[in-house]
């Protein structure tokens, strides 16, 4: 019998545009590589499911090969039932973290779906695509689930012993499709913890690539100038000679790209930290799951933090302010109620990050908490994303409350807009973070803002009512510190017309015209604050800089004065460079 010519598509969701899939391009360069053509088709969960199977159907593949995550799972198999209803003889494959685990269930339940790969797939897909143009009977494929004769055959998930076998994922022709998307790439794979909340508990070991092969990809992505690269690796920095030596190699280029990491903050040494102060702004990006603070709760989940070591290290990089750090913390863990979880909100906010995300527990297949499940009491969805509903420690009301905090949380705090007012009205109440964003979190709830999109400036709006409502003795002073934020975190190009700017409008005569024109007629002066100054236009200055006066002295207080003194001070805002800044403009420079 002779071969039989297979032509492969594969594909798969993407939860956003910007996204990329790494899985699709390895399976692809791996096939390629042994002689195959393998097309590629990327779509997102937004595309409709007609248009996927319109695009599809052009192909006219033999088979097609479909990546399953959570995000995607259920219209995946929808789709995989339309593609055998306009291609009845197209095989479909499946693979990915939501098909490896319990495959029996789907194909029980889902007649168009022929085989499922299980865990790493490049060498299965190979093996099931050589065996399918040789006609050879399906049966016990390495790797591969299928039926035979009405009955399932299970396989164990197969490992790429040698990872640098697998040919680079990325090709020059790619690129200009990828311009605009986040580009994703691993140099290892596996985890050296088992946490059992994470699907890396369930595989054993950790591989690495070769330093040699790792500059090389890299070199390859700076190269083309691509704006971020996440490495996909679950804990970067599992082994310092493997990491460092690729953090040193990636702080020496000379490129605008920026690298993301997880990582696990406490096995860093202090030589690393020091080195990580002389890194380019931009370049690093980390991303530090701490999970939670209570130890009860990360015995359970088989994790261990040596959280004095991670305040130790995470304040340090913090303060050199080049590296941007984004700390987890996930809702729902087992003996974490919501007064321990407002202790470890509280501990990892104090720790000021650039981003706290909040997260909520997922019992995901294949995972340890999943297995447990009953002895914790969890009641979790049971379609994709399988997120917790409620346990032993935390009713569905609590769980609710939280994730209405978690959208406030993200608009005022992970947005970066309310930094200087927000502090204020904490230390104000002096009860704590946790507190102050659960108050928040109900006033949200009460007037529906949950419900609803938000413009910048109807945030602004909320923040004033929340304040007046809640902190009426301190109303002045919140109002003055929100003109610093909007100032601060909107390249001045939002104000407010409920706050009380120099200049309510344009009609309105500004108090301090005269002083301000002065200012900026006088070179001599304005270069005392902005040394390579040359006066250009009017509107020029208006672009680019702004002069307010506060009625309360901002940069003392944020200099570490212990209050908000009341006297008027003129600030000078710049928005010459990406991250605003501000000047006080010395008394004799302005009222004389």
């Amino acid at each position: 019998m002779g071969r039989m010519l297979v032509k492969v598509v594969l594909s798969t969701l993407n939860a956003k545009y910007i996204h990329s899939s790494l899985a699709l391009r390895y399976l692809a360069s791996f096939c390629k590589a042994q002689g195959r053509t393998v097309a590629i088709r990327e779509y997102t969960v937004n595309n409709g499911l007609l248009e996927i199977l319109s695009d599809l159907y052009t192909c006219q593949a033999t088979v097609i090969g479909l990546a399953c995550y959570i995000w995607n799972i259920e219209a995946t198999l929808q789709l995989a039932a339309l593609i055998k209803k306009v291609q009845p003889k197209a095989i479909v494959v499946l693979g990915g973290p939501e098909v490896s685990y319990q495959p029996e269930d789907i194909l029980k339940e889902h007649a168009a779906v022929d085989y499922i790969v299980l865990g790493e797939g490049e060498q299965s897909v190979e093996v099931l695509l050589t065996m399918l143009a040789d006609g050879q009977t399906m049966t016990n494929i390495p790797g591969v689930a299928c039926r035979n004769k009405g009955e399932l055959v299970m396989s164990q998930p197969q490992q790429v012993a040698q990872l640098d076998d697998i040919p680079f994922p990325y090709t020059h022709e790619d690129m200009g499709a990828l311009k605009d998307k986040i580009l994703y790439y691993e140099s290892m794979r596996g985890c050296p913890f088992a946490c059992q909340y994470c699907l890396s508990s369930a595989t054993a070991g950790v591989r690495f690539l070769s330093l040699e092969r790792v500059m090389h990809d890299l070199q390859f992505f700076i190269e083309h100038d691509v704006k971020q690269v996440k490495f996909v690796d679950r804990t970067f920095n599992a082994r310092k000679e493997h990491y460092f030596p690729i953090l040193k190699f990636l702080a020496e280029q000379t490129c605008r790209t920026n690298f993301h990491f997880e990582i696990a903050a406490d096995i860093w040494d202090q030589e690393v930290v020091d080195f990580l102060r002389q890194v380019p702004p931009g370049r690093f990006q980390f991303e530090i799951g701490i999970q939670s603070t209570n130890e009860q709760t990360l015995t359970a989940s088989k994790r261990h933090n040596n959280w004095p070591q991670i305040v130790n290290y995470v304040s340090q990089v913090r303060d050199y302010g080049n590296i941007h750090l984004h700390l987890d913390l996930i809702v729902g863990l087992p003996y974490e109620n919501v007064m321990l979880f407002a202790k470890s909100f509280d501990d990892v906010y104090r720790l000021q990050p650039d981003m706290l995300q909040i997260g909520f527990l997922k019992l995901l297949k294949g995972s340890g908490i999943r297995e447990s499940a009953a002895s914790h009491g969890y009641v979790f969805m049971e379609t994709a994303p399988y997120e917790v509903l409620a346990n032993k420690y935390m009713d569905y009301a609590t769980i609710r409350h939280l994730k209405i905090l978690e959208e406030v949380f993200e608009q005022v705090y992970n947005s970066g807009r309310f930094q200087y007012s927000v502090p204020w009205l904490i230390a104000l109440t002096g009860s704590g973070a946790f507190a102050f964003y659960s108050k928040l979190a109900n006033y949200w709830e009460q007037h529906g803002y949950q419900l609803v999109a938000h413009s910048t400036k109807n945030l602004y709006k909320y923040m004033v009512e929340f304040g007046t409502v809640f902190y009426p003795h301190g109303m002045h002073e919140h109002h003055e510190l929100l003109k610093f934020d909007a100032l601060m975190s909107e390249h001045g190009s939002v104000r407010p017309e409920f706050l009380p700017w120099n200049q309510v409008n344009q009609a309105a005569n500004d108090k301090w015209t005269e002083n301000k024109t002065a200012f900026w007629r006088d070179i001599d002066r304005v270069r005392r604050y902005l040394p390579n100054f040359t006066f250009t236009t009017w509107r020029e200055i208006k672009k680019i800089y702004h002069i307010e006066v506060f009625n309360v002295d901002i940069p003392a207080y944020l200099q570490g004065a212990e209050g908000l003194d009341k006297r008027e001070v003129a600030v000078l805002f710049s928005y010459q460079n990406t991250k605003p800044s501000y000047q006080v403009i010395n008394y004799d420079d302005f009222w004389n």
